[in-house]
């Protein structure tokens, strides 16, 4: 029979603080304040809708896809029922403030960034030897060998060994610098003179450059990244006075909060 052990408040934040937690929890708190401050200076208000899509997306990243493993979910993480609408909120608000502030903004930050987006296909084996990977780079050229052979054979992680070498869709942030520039100036199918890195010296073949389109993933992707970066910027302009004391703090945090208007859960 399993033993009962209870944790107090007090624990937790000490442990918290052992565990050098603290900066990151106070940043999230920070964080939190902000979006809620900036948003009612905005005159933003999340609709019942958008509450109820913020807390389906909750639901399946974290996939609560029943009502009891939402209620399994929330006792884990002792949260109430309002607390996990209070995060739909928060998370609704957040979204719509990004847009509000930054939407505008991710066409033409993609302009200006179009060629960071860019990705290529290529295949690669990494060697030992330079002078051999000298040696296999001739021989591919002059067509003595193909690149699968040259991958069999050197390559020993199995999974890569049997994909030819195939590294799929790469970005520029995915590859070292000095490959990266390599890389991007190829003119695909393009074999690549060995490139000598601390990794070993890496065979490469370009096999193609993918010209980025600005979708709906990377207008995602580069709003994200945009709010993330101003979000960073105004909690870098805040001087924080962390209080310790549980039942003073969390009544100053929560009276902030804005306060859920409907059951999410119920739906699941």
């Amino acid at each position: 029979m399993l033993r009962t052990l209870e944790i107090s408040p007090q624990e937790t934040i000490q442990h918290l603080k052992l565990s050098c937690q603290i900066p990151a929890v106070v940043e999230a708190i920070v964080s939190c304040k902000i979006i809620l401050d900036k948003a009612a200076e905005m005159g933003l208000k999340v609709e019942l809708e958008e509450l109820q899509q913020a807390a389906d997306s909750l639901r399946l990243a974290n996939n609560l896809l029943q009502a009891d493993a939402t209620w399994t979910w929330l006792q884990k993480h002792c949260l109430s029922l309002d607390e996990f609408e209070e995060i739909a909120q928060t998370n609704a608000l957040s979204s719509k403030l990004a847009q509000h502030l930054l939407g505008d903004r991710v066409e033409p930050f993609f302009v200006e960034h179009q060629l960071d987006y860019a990705k290529a296909i290529l295949y690669e084996v990494v060697l030992d030897d330079e002078d051999l990977a000298m040696e296999l780079f001739y021989a591919l050229q002059q067509g003595e060998m193909q690149f699968h052979e040259v991958a069999y054979e050197y390559i020993q992680e199995t999974e890569l060994r049997r994909l030819a070498g195939y590294r799929g869709e790469v970005s520029r942030t995915d590859l070292r610098p000095e490959i990266s520039a390599a890389v991007f100036a190829a003119t695909p199918p393009q074999l690549l003179k060995p490139i000598v890195t601390p990794k070993g010296v890496h065979l490469i073949r370009v096999e193609e450059i993918l010209q980025p389109r600005l979708n709906d993933a990377l207008r995602v992707k580069i709003l994200a990244d945009l709010y993330s970066d101003w979000l960073k910027q105004q909690v870098e302009q805040v001087e924080v006075v962390t209080r310790l004391n549980a039942a003073s703090s969390d009544a100053s945090f929560q009276s902030q909060l804005p306060q859920p208007e409907a059951s999410m859960v119920s739906s699941a």
